[in-house]
């Protein structure tokens, strides 16, 4: 297609004074040609000067035609469907014509192009593109070549689905057989890219990869040995796709497999090790590991360890020498995003999943159906929901050897637990006390990536061990200390449960010491590894609390910004640990006026508020009237937040030209914080909820699109239920129907807390709960008989039933028969409690009223009354009446023939307590 359009002079001298202006350093300057640019587009040829100085204006030089390019892009991403169709065809044009331009810039920039030309108008309406791009592969211009494949991979990597579907007429029934044809290729450029155009078909399995797959694995083991990095590193991360997708097809290779993946484990390159050791990850997952990988063991683990030394790159990154730095302000980038969790009310409505005082968390690896994180300075392995990506420290903080090799060891350890320990303690005993620091480092990290997996046979070295790493704590290198923090914290569970002034007192000191190191990173490392402490420690830590507080709060005033955040969460954390406990005038006087300090400082838009109102919460929680001095103004400003953030969302929402969306996270932390205090101040909080508009918040928030932010409506709602009914009673015919709309297991948490308030409100609704029975009960006992509910959703859900069944047993005993054997089975493990008590109260009831629905489940029914431990007295009586009338329906012969099929436990504890 010819195009006739052509530049005039001056406008073209404009674009080209505007594209040399914005490479100015001057801020002024940019923001000014930003603007000038958005003018621009008004003008339907804009994009195509834009395209002209990219393609045909070769006086220029090439950054500025680069950059036009780059300007071009990014008005193609923004504005595809209101360019004219001559603009997008001269744009479309000329980029197949530039694909082989001399400069490896401007092809690149081509590319980029030409990709987001096709993913923004979708490949059907750009028909030429594949088929001229597949002809330049056989082009004798090695730039043309290389531009072509260059905007293949591209175009591969953005739309690999769509070049496999029928409306493209899958396209890669001819581009992956040419594809392969170039796995040969003199130049090494083209090489990598065949490879990695075809490795973005492999994990959705395409039909005409796996027509080829033979002929791929050929092509492939044929340049495994290729003198070119990136050759070798698209061949490993095959490889480690092929292990998930096709394993029939590697298993009669996998022994010369895993010895090339030894080999480029330890690749001169680390680019290519860091792809190879993926393969070990991958590996771990396949059930046949243990089975192909035994007897490479020997070999592989001292591999891993090898890798997992920190490199000269990362000692320098991580300003290694650096001992001291504890003066040194924090850089605002140097800051993550922190993600609030919300609220999760269990049995005993607590708070679920403090986040172990962690805030940076690098890549995360599915294994055995877990997620493992990766600390960027001190591995923190652990099971979590969400994650973000790490970039701390530069390039560091990307997925890198020494995090994957740590990696690999522990999901291996997790594979051959014990197993691994006869080739693994040689290799500890040698770098564990090696001479040079980066060793023995090294050596550390192994010991405590093995805990989760080897901890049953690394108990009897432990009492030598423990002793060792707490001396560790005093290392002249930094990164040697903040190592043995997290080594420690992962054998943390082992140290609790010895006599305390052996190991858990020395342990403690020490870390505390290392909270107050005068360099960031252990104290980071340390507040981390204490906050696991804590959790593990629980109430264990008491007698210790004012040595522990004097420490915690000392480090306020001797942190930088980042380890503030951290710090918050290890006091949220202890306060969670040790409830109650905290409730001391002395310790109340100690942690309390630092808190407020920071909460008085911080503005209303500072997301450090986060980690602060979490922290709050908690303490709240544990201090109960304890925290009454420092209620009013911490109630107001939640009430404030909550109120803003809704002010804000409906505004976005009528004008989203005008007003950015709200940040929701400052609104959750808020609930959870109202939460925690409804829960700690209980009755107490009565005034400050009658004096506020939280009532018609709550009703906004609870039918809020986002889920986070229902989870945490619904635990206050909970909570204020319990500590102030007479202010949730007028607004219930608005909030139970909500309640029930979001009984839905597909979001877990949500679902968990509805139920949870739903219960709670019965309670003290009484029989008034009965006109709301419909609007929920059906839904309740599909989820008790779910076959994946969650432990914890099934709980609250017996419970809430049992509770119904209290209020309005007339209402709830006819359904007895659908759900009774699964709530029998639900309850049978949960500790007694008022909860517990409650729903069996309303079990008895709705069997008084139905005892019909009983009778095919009644075994279930013994054994769940058979867990109570200690019951009430008048609830005894109500069970000894149940037995003992079933005992007199059925007959003795009946009875003596039913209980035969009692557990012998079972039989001894109905005897002992029931007299049955």
């Amino acid at each position: 297609m010819k195009m006739d359009w052509t530049p005039q002079e001056e406008g073209l001298r404009e674009i080209l004074a505007l594209l040399r202006e914005s490479q100015s350093p001057d801020t002024a300057t940019q923001r000014a040609v930003q603007l000038k640019l958005e003018e621009l587009n008004n003008f339907p040829d804009f994009n195509n000067y834009l395209m002209f100085v990219l393609t045909k204006l070769t006086s220029e030089d090439e950054p500025t035609r680069s950059l036009s390019g780059l300007i071009l892009k990014n008005n193609v991403k923004t504005h595809y469907n209101s360019l004219q169709p001559t603009v997008t065809n001269y744009i479309k044009t000329e980029c197949l014509q530039a694909v082989g331009d001399p400069s490896p810039l401007i092809r690149a920039t081509v590319g980029i192009l030409i990709t987001t030309v096709a993913s923004k108008g979708d490949l059907a309406s750009w028909p030429e593109l594949l088929p001229a791009l597949c002809n330049m592969l056989d082009s004798t211009d090695y730039n043309v070549c290389e531009g072509a494949f260059g905007a293949l991979q591209k175009i591969c990597e953005d739309s690999a689905e769509a070049l496999d579907t029928d409306t493209t007429n899958r396209p890669l029934e001819i581009l992956i057989p040419k594809f392969l044809q170039f796995f040969n290729h003199s130049s090494s450029k083209i090489r990598s890219y065949a490879i990695g155009c075809v490795n973005q078909f492999i994990a959705q399995r395409s039909q005409a990869l796996m027509f080829h797959i033979d002929s791929f694995l050929q092509n492939l083991f044929h340049v495994a040995t290729d003198d070119d990095s990136e050759v070798r590193k698209n061949v490993c991360r095959a490889l480690v796709m092929l292990l998930e997708v096709r394993m029939d097809r590697l298993i009669n290779q996998i022994d010369n497999i895993i010895e090339y993946m030894l080999v480029r484990t330890q690749d001169p390159d680390e680019s290519v090790a860091l792809e190879a050791c993926e393969f070990w990850l991958s590996l771990a997952e396949q059930p046949i590991c243990k089975s192909v990988l035994g007897n490479h063991l020997t070999r592989l683990i001292p591999v891993l360890v090898k890798g997992m030394k920190y490199s000269e790159i990362d000692i320098i990154l991580l300003k290694g020498d650096v001992e001291e730095d504890d003066n040194v302000p924090d850089k605002e980038e140097d800051i993550k995003p922190r993600f609030h969790k919300s609220k999760t009310h269990t049995m005993k409505a607590t708070q679920i999943g403090a986040e172990n005082g962690i805030s940076d968390k690098g890549k995360c690896l599915k294994t055995n159906g877990k997620h493992f994180f990766f600390q960027i300075n001190h591995f923190n392995l652990e099971d979590d929901e969400d994650f973000e990506d790490g970039d701390d420290d530069g390039s560091l903080s990307d997925w890198n050897l020494r995090k994957c090799s740590a990696a690999a060891l522990d999901v291996l350890a997790n594979v051959f637990r014990e197993d691994l320990l006869p080739i693994l303690i040689p290799i500890l005993k040698e770098t564990l006390f090696h001479r040079e620091w980066d060793v023995k480092e090294s050596g550390i990290l192994a010991l405590g990536a093995i805990a989760e997996g080897c901890m049953s046979g690394m108990i009897s070295h432990l009492s030598e061990l423990i002793p060792y790493l707490i001396g560790c704590l005093n290392d002249k290198k930094a990164l040697v200390r903040a190592i043995t923090c997290w080594t420690l914290s992962r054998y943390s569970h082992w140290v609790v449960n010895q006599p305390h002034d052996s190991y858990l007192k020395p342990l403690m000191t020490e870390l505390l010491k290392r909270i107050l190191d005068s360099n960031k990173r252990v104290q980071e490392a340390a507040c981390s590894a204490f906050a696991t402490l804590e959790e593990e420690a629980c109430t264990e830590l008491v007698p210790y609390l004012g040595f522990i507080l004097e420490t915690l709060v000392f480090a306020f005033s001797k942190y930088q910004h980042k380890n503030l955040l951290i710090l918050y969460d290890a006091i949220g954390t202890l306060a969670d640990s040790v409830g109650s406990h905290l409730n001391k005038p002395e310790y109340i006087n100690l942690l309390m006026p630092p808190l407020i300090h920071k909460w008085n400082v911080l503005k209303d838009e500072d997301k450090d508020l986060f980690p602060l109102l979490e922290c709050l919460s908690s303490v709240a929680t544990a201090l109960q009237l304890g925290f009454l001095p420092y209620c009013e103004p911490v109630y107001c400003r939640c009430v404030s937040l909550v109120q803003h953030t809704l002010y804000l969302h409906v505004a976005y929402m009528q004008t989203p030209d005008q007003y950015e969306p709200p940040d929701k996270d400052f609104m959750i932390v808020a609930l959870d914080l109202l939460s925690g205090l409804a829960e700690g101040l209980n009755g107490h909080i009565e005034k400050l909820v009658e004096n506020s508009s939280i009532m018609h918040l709550l009703h906004m928030s609870m039918q809020d699109t986002m889920p986070e932010v229902r989870q945490s409506s619904f635990a206050l709602l909970g909570d204020l239920t319990k500590a102030c009914f007479q202010h949730v009673r007028p607004h219930i015919s608005n909030f139970l129907p909500i309640l029930g709309q979001n009984l839905n297991p597909e979001n877990i948490s949500v679902c968990n807390n509805a139920t949870w308030a739903i219960g709670e409100i019965s309670i003290k609704l009484g029989a008034d709960t009965r006109t709301f029975v419909p609007l929920f009960l059906n839904q309740l006992i599909d989820i008790i008989n779910r076959p994946d509910t969650p432990k914890t959703l099934l709980e609250n859900t017996a419970i809430t039933i049992g509770r119904l069944g209290f209020v309005c047993p007339h209402d709830v005993a006819p359904m007895l028969q659908q759900f009774v054997r699964q709530w029998c089975i639900s309850l049978r493990n949960i500790r007694d409690n008022e909860e517990k008590d409650s729903a069996f109260r309303g079990m008895c009831q709705m069997i008084q009223v139905n005892p019909g629905g009983v009778v095919t489940d009644f075994i279930f029914f013994c054994d769940a009354v058979a867990s109570w431990m200690n019951p009430q007295d008048d609830l005894k009586e109500v069970f000894v009446k149940i037995l003992h009338t079933f005992k007199s329906q059925v007959g003795d012969e009946n009875w003596r023939r039913f209980s035969e099929q009692f557990p012998p436990q079972l039989k001894e504890r109905l005897s002992s307590l029931y007299g049955i």
